[in-house]
């Protein structure tokens, strides 16, 4: 971002004082998140998924073996919601659900599913590098340190 747009950016959503307009600076973040969305969810259909199985079958593929409960968190979900998702991964054959020890089911990538993961994230790659262009390394950076930060400040107040 350059110098005046910055400061075009804090006239414009700052109250008398200076202070950042909170509901404005949030209202930025959830923009940002539904255009990443959009386009990710526009381009993977090309691929033969969806964003929200793709994201199941990254944390699939991070956690090969976790529970549904275990998945439902990893993706932002309810477990009723990733319960239903597998499902249709699993009737995709994208996914496999094996019985672990006592009640809990297993999940793990099937070759297809694998197959699926990467033209996904061939995919997330192309959206992300266009969305984050207009950022030098430099801003990325500093970005995605203030994102982490206010994640796990977010994790000590509810």
């Amino acid at each position: 971002m350059t110098g005046g747009t910055t400061e075009q950016a804090k006239r414009v959503d700052a109250h008398p004082g200076g202070a950042v307009d909170l509901e404005t600076l949030g209202r930025a973040v959830k923009e940002a998140q539904y255009r990443h969305h959009r386009a990710l969810d526009t381009r993977l259909a090309a691929v033969g998924t969806t964003l929200a199985q793709w994201d199941a079958l990254r944390a699939i593929a991070r956690s090969p073996g976790a529970s549904a409960h275990e998945l439902a968190m990893a993706t932002f979900q309810g477990d009723q919601s990733f319960g239903t998702l597998a499902g249709r991964l699993a009737a995709q054959h994208l996914v496999e659900r094996r019985q672990g020890r006592g009640r809990r089911i297993e999940h793990h990538l099937t070759e297809a599913g694998e197959r699926t993961l990467e033209a996904g994230r061939a995919v997330a790659v192309e959206v992300l590098a266009a969305s984050f262009a207009p950022l030098d390394e430099e801003e990325r950076i500093t970005l995605l340190g203030l994102l982490r930060r206010m994640g796990v400040d977010a994790g000590a107040h509810p």
